[in-house]
């Protein structure tokens, strides 16, 4: 795919957590392809690196942060240094997430409290930490990620399913509370997306056929296809879009 270009994103300061792999990476990607500062947060190591080092000629190659987004305490530290060496975020990517597969009767306290930690609790945290930057700046832009999953109802997934349901109320509340300060919340909400991950736990061949054929366009929705509307929705060509939900689900409307 051939990105449409946003002269206004070219030198933006975007921080997008779980950038080192799948959808986040695509994202990363794009986000340097437009000329953006871009700064991405993972614990996958490895991954991070050689992503950040394919991208080492570009005008301005991402930097990866280390960072477990469950660690509030490090979260912090990460954002704050990033606005210490380099200046304020300017764009908030809230992407990264673990959809775990998960029976009711297995679910206990402790489960219960980590999957909402790592779906949930963190992008109420990361929009809490580069608010006060952007309203300084006049505005800025905070994208969550939801999931088609709750709208299909999709087996074993209940609380990732409840993390993702809460997002689209919390893109809602931040887009009441932040707008006022000139800062767009809005929220982009993934069909299936066979990243390498996807493939490998989850989806085989038939059960990735199935999701073709209940979509109103019968073709695979790739990491492009979300960096598309995720660079729009950043862009200055959105700038009365805020509040709202984006799907980019190629019509999946169940089976």
């Amino acid at each position: 795919m051939v990105y449409a270009t946003y002269p206004d994103l070219a030198g933006k300061r975007v921080l997008i957590t779980g950038g080192g792999t799948g959808i986040g990476a695509g994202i990363v990607d794009a986000f340097v392809k437009q000329g953006a500062q871009v700064f991405f947060i993972d614990i996958a190591v490895e991954a991070s690196k050689e992503l950040a080092a394919s991208m080492k000629d570009a005008k301005f190659p991402p930097v990866f942060f280390h960072c477990d987004l469950t660690d509030l305490d490090a979260l912090s530290k990460v954002i704050a240094q990033i606005g210490k060496d380099h200046g304020a975020i300017e764009i908030l990517i809230n992407n990264a997430a673990n959809d775990h597969r998960h029976q009711v009767p297995d679910v206990t306290a402790k489960y219960w409290d980590d999957s909402l930690a790592v779906n949930l609790r963190h992008q109420f945290f990361c929009a809490q930490a580069v608010a006060p930057g952007m309203k300084a700046a006049g505005g800025g832009v905070i994208l969550n990620f939801g999931s088609i999953s709750w709208h299909l109802a999709l087996p074993d997934l209940t609380l990732y399913m409840t993390a993702k349901a809460a997002i689209e109320g919390l893109t809602r509340g931040l887009a009441r509370d932040l707008g006022k300060d000139g800062i767009r919340v809005n929220c982009v909400v993934p069909g299936s997306v066979l990243t390498p991950r996807q493939k490998a736990l989850w989806h085989d061949e038939q059960g990735g056929q199935a999701i073709l054929n209940a979509q109103v366009l019968p073709q695979p929705v790739e990491t492009e296809d979300i960096a598309a509307m995720v660079l729009f929705l950043s862009s200055d060509n959105a700038r009365r879009c805020s509040g709202r939900d984006y799907f980019v689900d190629a019509g999946w409307y169940g089976a």
